[in-house]
């Protein structure tokens, strides 16, 4: 369903239409749309047990909307004084990710508006590794004392102008930006892009439940396709152009 960009409906559809993908699923009849409904609802959020990534040497971490279909943006209106007002709804999606291998470490999924702080410390809190990256939004001086006196990591997070000097046990203290390696933060930025490109940045279920697992099957789906690519290095059959890439992402 995620690689087809299609709906319980729209999987039954083509598993009719084609007896050659039912022989390879071993299907001796097509399951009704109801049914594929009530095992997604069965599929608990255990990403981070079925990969087990729990270490990285460096780890960015960022957020990222992705919309609904119940209900179209144009048809959705909410009074507010004399007049109408149209209201945006999406599933708001956090992500530490591991920029060397380009894979999800760990994720939490919200439906209401918050700040993206209030998930940094869920997302990092059992990863072990050297530096963590962040944009702007992060920063925080209660975020910074946790990598460093909880993760004994070195955060890579921008000041804003507003912020001053991070006071850190009883002096100040001025934790200066390693550029370099903060431009590869923008890697996460891929990992969202490629999600949204390949399985679609529209959630298609109806209710919350079944949205959220739809979701993470996003981002299953998404890991599976990256260790496929080490998987291939490992027993040497990779493509000319993966080894490149490959070894371009271990040396800059």
């Amino acid at each position: 369903m995620q690689k087809l960009k299609t709906s319980t409906r729209g999987i039954c559809s083509l598993l009719k239409a084609s007896s050659d993908m039912r022989l390879r699923l071993f299907l001796f009849r097509v399951p009704s749309h109801s049914t594929i409904v009530r095992f997604v609802k069965k599929i608990k959020r255990l990403i981070h047990k079925v990969l087990d990534i729990k270490q990285a040497l460096a780890v960015a971490v960022d957020a990222t909307g992705f919309e609904l279909e119940t209900k179209s943006y144009y048809y959705r209106n909410v009074e507010e004084g004399y007049g109408r007002k149209k209201t945006k709804r999406f599933m708001k999606l956090s992500l530490a990710a591991d920029i060397d291998k380009k894979l999800i470490i760990n994720y939490k999924i919200r439906k209401s508006l918050a700040h993206d702080t209030r998930d940094f410390i869920f997302l990092v809190k059992k990863l072990k590794c050297k530096y963590v990256l962040a944009d702007k939004g992060y920063d925080s001086k209660d975020l910074r004392k946790f990598v460093l006196f909880k993760l004994k990591a070195k955060p890579v997070i921008p000041y804003r102008r507003n912020s001053g000097l991070t006071k850190l046990r009883g002096r100040f203290k001025y934790i200066k930006l390693d550029k370099r390696l903060y431009r590869r933060r923008s890697l996460i930025e891929n990992i969202f892009f490629c999600i949204k490109r390949k399985y679609g940045s529209v959630l298609r279920n109806r209710t919350y439940a079944t949205q959220k697992v739809e979701l993470i099957i996003k981002l299953i789906a998404y890991n599976i396709d990256r260790m496929q690519y080490y998987l291939l290095l490992i027993v040497r059959i990779a493509p000319a152009l993966i080894i490149v890439r490959f070894i371009y992402n271990l040396l800059y």
